[in-house]
């Protein structure tokens, strides 16, 4: 039997004909939300997703502000498409983006997506692996529904940086890569708490045009577009809490993935944190990511433990004729 509609003349439903439908399942990481795309996307081709995201980036890059800016996202919105893996034996390739561009990796949504491939019934219980811009990682679901990312190969590239910052003075911390470049900041003038989001943002935002205006960068002359605050964290049994800035200018509500990561490298680095060791990093609204550091061929790994919850799946309509078809750019 046929599901198909019966055409009517001059029907107002025609004029949706030329719609373009691009499936989501959304979910969050700690607060922190994912989109991924899972069907009705473009075919990016084949070779390495780094590739494919060039070709994403040239030719369809208006998907990743339709679904990341206004009216249907907004600036915290992480979004992701899967693509081909290179490698037959990965679960799924997936590139990460936001409301002003592309990630090379990012750990709360690699949990959001093992989390979105499991609903959606492409996996089960144990470990895969998934293709990003800058690498392959390695994720497991556990039955408790917890998700444990080994994400790539993290170092602390400079440390104890200072930059004199406009309106705050000299501000000293590290730069790390961790799939992001970051710089971190043990903050004792601004107290933590989601009452001073404003007064952190101003900072953290602060910093991080000092660091481009005074030439500071990751190794490549690559843009620091991540800044961390963090401190000791006030609850037992956790090491730290923090705040991170990401490049729109939106703060993490998890404790992020990549900047837990960086914080991991750096404590590694100074000799404060052994491989295997337990550490537990708080974020701003109070969602929890637990980590530690393996040595693989001399290189750090970190490895970070979060939990991702579905929230929603739907239809995305692409209607050619609305003005703000491809979001309404930052």
């Amino acid at each position: 039997m046929s599901l198909t509609k019966p055409r009517v003349e001059n029907s107002p439903a025609n004029m949706f004909d030329t719609v373009e439908r691009i499936h989501i399942v959304d979910s969050h990481t700690g607060g922190e939300p994912t989109r991924i795309i899972v069907s009705g996307g473009p075919d990016l081709g084949r070779g390495s997703v780094a590739e494919q995201l060039d070709r994403f980036r040239l030719d369809h890059d208006y998907l990743r502000s339709a679904l990341a800016n206004e009216p249907r996202g907004s600036e915290v919105v992480v979004g992701g498409i899967l693509c081909k893996p290179a490698d037959p034996n990965s679960a799924a390739g997936v590139i990460f983006f936001n409301n002003v561009g592309y990630l090379g990796m990012c750990v709360h949504g690699t949990i959001g997506l093992v989390i979105t491939l499991a609903y959606l019934g492409k996996i089960t219980y144990g470990d895969h692996r998934i293709e990003t811009p800058v690498g392959t990682v390695t994720a497991t679901l556990h039955e408790t529904g917890e998700v444990t990312v080994v994400n790539v190969a993290s170092m602390r590239t400079a440390a104890k940086v200072t930059v004199q910052v406009p309106g705050y003075g000299a501000v000293t911390g590290d730069v790390a890569w961790a799939g992001n470049w970051f710089f971190l900041v043990n903050n004792d003038s601004i107290e933590l708490t989601a009452a001073n989001i404003e007064k952190l943002t101003e900072f953290a935002w602060a910093i991080r045009q000092a660091l481009a205006t005074n030439g500071i960068t990751g190794s490549d002359g690559k843009e620091i577009d991540h800044v961390e605050l963090f401190r000791p964290s006030r609850k037992p049994g956790i090491q730290s809490q923090n705040f991170v800035l990401c490049p729109g200018k939106a703060y993490d509500r998890s404790p992020c993935g990549t900047g837990t990561s960086a914080k991991l490298a750096c404590l590694y680095a100074d000799g404060k944190l052994k491989p295997g060791e337990v550490w537990r990093q708080e974020s701003i609204v109070g969602s929890v990511f637990e980590g530690q550091v393996r040595i693989e061929d001399g290189q750090v790994l970190p490895i970070i433990k979060g939990s991702a919850f579905i929230t929603s799946e739907a239809d995305v309509i692409l209607d050619p004729r609305d003005p703000f078809r491809n979001g309404i750019y930052p």
